[in-house]
């Protein structure tokens, strides 16, 4: 049987832009969309590499089930032996935003004060107990910036709390979180493939917190107006990151964790301080960012499967 690469997924608009690199190198591949399906536990495997890029956001898509579906496979696929880029635990880590700051403070990295809160009254009590004005809230398990609300009081959170506009989590955890305030408005991602840095994009937040660097976000997404503004207007642009320091903990925080492919996400207060406050193992690039500085994550992610693919004995 011939050895192929399998990209396990559950949205065809981000992952087309992997596939297309994959076809200009003229690797060999499947797509695994694991919206629904089975694992045959008496069954081994395929021959092939295997890449988890399984998003916290599925539910969105009315993929409710998609991350626990790809976490049997990947069980599945580890039991075999097989090779699993991103796999059992790096998908934990996409799934639940606690489980990512207690890992990124085991390595040094500063995270934002956070309080985890299931129901109404102990959102409240969570708000009382991080004590720190202004805060928001966020899901633990979320992309695109689910739940985000940015709160100046308790009276506030209590009003919304009471309002239709209160998101339920899918995993019922809100995460009630210091607020760290950019003063130009901006966040830096940090892009890691095979756990080596490629490069940072600086986004401009100045219009909302749901911000994903995909063209894909262009579709019913509001806040991603990506590949229709000016050059000069950009959101995401491709820059130097002025805290190489954090670079080398950022690695070893992917080695341990045994995670892949990742973006890092960081906001600078007034102060200067860094605080680390998002990973995202189903990493998505900007195309005209990445057009003005003729660097291509998806691109340097195909060379890394064709090489896993060759190196499997």
């Amino acid at each position: 049987m011939t050895k192929k690469i399998y990209v396990i997924h559950e949205n065809d608009d981000w992952t087309v832009h992997l596939t297309k690199r994959l076809e200009e190198l003229n690797l060999p591949y499947e797509t695994w969309h694991l919206d629904q399906g089975i694992v045959n536990l008496n069954e081994a495997p395929p021959e092939g590499v295997f890449y988890n890029r399984m998003s916290a956001s599925s539910h969105t898509r009315n993929h409710r089930y998609a991350p626990e579906l790809t976490g049997a496979v990947i069980d599945w696929l580890e039991f075999h032996g097989k090779r699993v880029l991103n796999g059992s635990n790096a998908l934990r880590l996409e799934l639940s935003k606690v489980k990512q700051y207690t890992q990124l403070e085991k390595y040094g990295i500063r995270v934002p004060k956070t309080v985890a809160a299931v129901g109404k009254e102990q959102i409240v009590e969570a708000a009382k107990a991080l004590n720190i004005v202004p805060f928001i809230t966020k899901h633990n398990r979320a992309g695109k910036g689910l739940g985000v609300q940015l709160f100046y009081s308790l009276e506030a959170l209590q009003e919304h709390l009471d309002s239709p506009n209160f998101e339920e989590p899918v995993d019922g955890i809100t995460l009630v979180q210091q607020y760290i305030k950019s003063p130009d408005q901006s966040i830096t991602r940090n892009e890691f493939v095979g756990g080596e840095y490629v490069y940072s994009v600086r986004v401009d937040t100045s219009e909302g917190f749901e911000l994903c660097p995909a063209d894909a976000c262009q579709i019913g997404d509001l806040f991603c107006p990506v590949g229709e503004e000016p050059k000069d207007q950009m959101k995401f642009r491709i820059v130097e990151n002025p805290h190489t320091e954090l670079i080398e903990k950022y690695q070893k925080f992917l080695k341990e964790n045994g995670i892949d492919v990742a973006g890092i996400e960081f906001v600078v207060d007034e102060e200067g301080t860094v605080y680390t406050y998002d990973v995202n193992t189903n990493t998505n690039y900007n195309s005209d960012a990445e057009e003005l500085a003729q660097q291509f994550g998806m691109l340097e992610l195909a060379k890394l499967l064709g090489r896993e693919l060759e190196n499997l004995k």
